[in-house]
């Protein structure tokens, strides 16, 4: 059981959830314990830039598509340059950082 695997749950079951994040992976777009929304999102309404709960490689994480394959999926990375790698998990989509 990953960090966020509650609210994954939750995003499949249509609800939207807040939670504070920790980390400094997203500095800069999100700082380590602000109070972030995140909302079911469908695969057709993400966009490149778009901040989304995912799973790449097992991994939960709350970072930045990077692109968008031709196939569907999405690469995923940081706010530090790094990328974690193509999914097509994605759970939910950032509304709101507070």
């Amino acid at each position: 059981m990953g960090w966020a695997t509650t609210h994954i749950e939750k995003l499949r079951g249509g609800e939207t959830v807040h939670f504070r994040p920790h980390g400094s992976s997203m500095s800069g777009r999100i700082e380590s314990g602000q109070l972030v929304t995140v909302e079911p999102v469908l695969p057709a309404n993400i966009a490149r830039n778009d901040i989304v709960l995912c799973t790449v490689n097992g991994n939960q994480f709350l970072h930045i598509v990077k692109s968008i394959g031709t196939d569907g999926r999405f690469l995923i990375g940081n706010n530090r340059g790094r990328t974690n790698g193509w999914t097509r998990a994605i759970h939910g989509r950032v509304t709101a950082i507070a």
